[in-house]
């Protein structure tokens, strides 16, 4: 019985004690979970879903990468905010930080009647004296305003090149702005013609490193026209300009629909240029056009502010008075008209008088036919030889009395005239000058007929029939671009592939003959910019093919330099196996995929018409004509 009474209470209390454990663990759970999921919570609503919350036990755990320190110690904060501080353990960590990336490096000149301004951040490895000693060597370089920066970072590859030709190209501009990166150079500038223009582009080109892409915006100044002269005729071939002025697009625009309506055919020229004699010039241009198609047939010319309208013979009284009453009341200010309506001439028995001089394609000149009296005849014998060559001039001519005043002047206009052709001849006569021909300048027809109309008058009558022809190309003319590049093609064609030694980037001793081939094309190709590239198969480590490419690339450019070749515009690329032109599964396939190409670097032409050197390679012959003289004899380990 004393067991019975020991053992129940012992009992009650352990069932008890079971009861609380279970309890407790229970009301543990329960804040373990609560917790996590309110700190969770919290911690995606303020945008850090990167932290991982774990509960242990009171403790709240959490983990994770912070992307900076702010980041880390905001979770911190907002995890102490929603359970207690003390409970909370930081196991999180923080992004390493890379260092501070290196500026962009670029600098702008610019250069005008007073000096030379250089503004924009360099290395520091660049010699900032030495730099500003560049610019004040420049010829005329006059005062040079030093406003560049430095930062110590490495030099990107290609600035120095980049820098060096900008200061070279500076020596060759008085007026312009260049801007200059490691990889590209901006140049902006102006011309004094076209001709100028292309001449100073080509140099640029020339003088550009193949590494550095080259943007070109060269405007050529308009030419200065004077007398500003417009010449428009009708007659039985149709309608034609032998001279067309304008001083903008507008103009020309205006000019042109005007002449088409009067019965003008195809393609026609029409300068524009400065020298205007009015605003209105193209209002004025349009209605003596109009008023000539309106009688017919004639001649309407314009020098400066003088119009003079030639009917054709024969055109009715009536219609004359009508239209040139018209057009007189219609111009604007400034411009005055003269109108003319030929009647038929008489022959006097003598004949009328008459000058002629002709230029041979050899240069002989004969001068034949009337002059007013001996000082006259020398004095066109002493100018036609100042003007046509003193070895090259025949006088024929004979003194006659009662010739008009303005003779000798209407002769010397001529023979001025005549000099501008190549071949030709001019005849005078008192109504009329008559000058026929052949020149190899495209402007000498609009030249010939301002001077013409500044020298004769309003008054006085002129025919040109003058004709254009290309001037014959030099015999050391250098090879066009293509040409040069088809060359390149057939020879390597013709004379087979370049090969090296195995597993080498040495020239093999049966190559020489396909080098001398192309070493020659290039000494008459003139200035080009050559890509010399190398190429392999994909057998071997990647790696190890890159590092052939290059080594076989550079040792052609070595060997063309031996060969006296002119390489500071070629440039030696590889390439690797990156480039196949056939599969490499198959040994002929590889065999072609390890090869050299010739590549001309070509300017592109942006939308704005700027001229850029990118290293884009184009090729010159079709496409299925492969430019490349390839390796072979290579080892089967690796694409070489």
């Amino acid at each position: 019985m004393r067991l019975s009474s020991l053992f129940v209470p012992t009992l009650t209390f352990a069932a008890a004690a079971g009861v609380s454990l279970i309890a407790a663990s229970f009301a543990v759970t329960a804040v373990e979970q609560n917790s996590e999921t309110a700190l969770r919570r919290a911690l995606d609503e303020g945008g850090m879903g990167w932290a991982e919350v774990t509960s242990d036990g009171l403790r709240v755990l959490l983990q994770g990468t912070a992307p900076d320190e702010a980041t880390r110690f905001a979770a911190i904060s907002k995890a102490g905010s929603v359970v207690d501080a003390a409970r909370v353990i930081d196991d999180m960590t923080v992004t390493p930080f890379e260092g501070i990336a290196a500026p962009r490096f670029s600098a702008e000149i610019l250069r005008n009647h007073s000096g030379i301004s250089i503004i924009g951040l360099i290395p520091a490895s660049s010699s900032r004296a030495e730099l500003v000693k560049a610019l004040n060597g420049l010829s005329d370089a006059g005062q040079v305003a030093d406003l560049l920066e430095t930062a110590r970072y490495t030099a990107p590859r290609g600035w120095n090149a980049a820098m060096k030709y900008a200061i070279a190209a500076l020596e060759l501009l008085p007026r312009a702005k260049i801007s200059v990166d490691a990889e590209t150079i901006r140049i902006t500038t102006m011309a004094k013609s076209a001709a100028a223009k292309e001449t100073l582009q080509k140099r640029l080109m020339r003088m550009a490193p193949p590494e550095v892409n080259l943007v070109l915006n060269i405007t050529a100044a308009r030419p200065v026209i004077t007398p500003f002269t417009l010449r428009f005729l009708i007659g039985e071939s149709g309608a034609r300009f032998d001279a067309c002025s304008a001083e903008s697009t507008e103009s020309r625009e205006r000019i042109l629909n005007a002449a088409r309506a009067a019965g003008l055919e195809g393609q026609a020229e029409c300068v524009i240029g400065m020298g205007v004699p009015s605003p209105n010039w193209a209002q004025a241009a349009a209605q003596s056009i109009a008023s000539l198609s309106a009688l017919g047939k004639g001649t309407v010319t314009i020098a400066n502010a003088d119009i003079t309208l030639f009917a054709a013979e024969g055109t009715p009284s009536e219609l004359f008075d009508k239209v040139v009453g018209e057009l007189e009341n219609a111009l604007p200010e400034v411009f005055a008209l003269h109108a003319l309506l030929p009647t038929p001439a008489t022959d006097s028995p003598a004949g009328a008088p008459e000058f002629t001089a002709t230029l041979s394609p050899e240069g002989q000149v004969q001068l034949r036919g009337r002059i007013n009296d001996a000082i006259s005849r020398d004095i066109t014998s002493s100018y036609a030889k100042a003007r046509l060559g003193s070895a090259q001039v025949h006088t024929a001519t004979r003194v006659v009395a009662d010739l008009p005043s303005d003779w000798p002047l209407r002769v010397l206009a001529g023979l001025e005239a005549l000099s501008h052709l190549e071949r030709g001849a001019v005849t005078v006569t008192p109504d009329n000058l008559h000058l026929r021909g052949m020149s190899h300048s495209e402007d000498t027809l609009a030249e010939v007929s301002g001077f013409l109309a500044a020298k004769l008058g309003e008054a006085e009558s002129y025919a040109l029939d003058i004709s254009y022809e290309e001037p014959p190309a030099p015999k050391d003319q250098p090879l066009s671009s293509e040409l040069c590049a088809a060359q390149l093609t057939g020879a390597q064609h013709a004379s087979g592939k370049i090969s090296f030694e195995p597993g080498s980037a040495t020239v093999a001793a049966g190559s020489s003959t396909v080098l001398d081939h192309i070493a020659a094309i290039l000494e008459r190709c003139g200035p080009i910019r050559l890509e010399i590239q190398g190429h392999t198969d994909s057998q071997g480590r990647e790696g190890m093919n890159q590092t052939l490419s290059q080594s076989r690339a550079q040792s052609i450019l070595n060997e063309l330099r031996a060969r006296r070749i002119r390489t500071a515009a070629f440039i030696a690329t590889g390439y690797g196996e990156s480039q196949p032109i056939e599969s490499n599964d198959s040994e002929a396939g590889r065999e072609a995929n390890r090869r050299i190409e010739f590549r001309m670097i070509l300017p592109e032409t942006t939308s704005e018409g700027e001229t850029t050197l990118e290293s884009a390679a184009t090729a010159a012959a079709s496409d299925a004509a492969s430019e490349d003289t390839g390796n072979n004899n290579e080892q089967e380990t690796s694409g070489q």
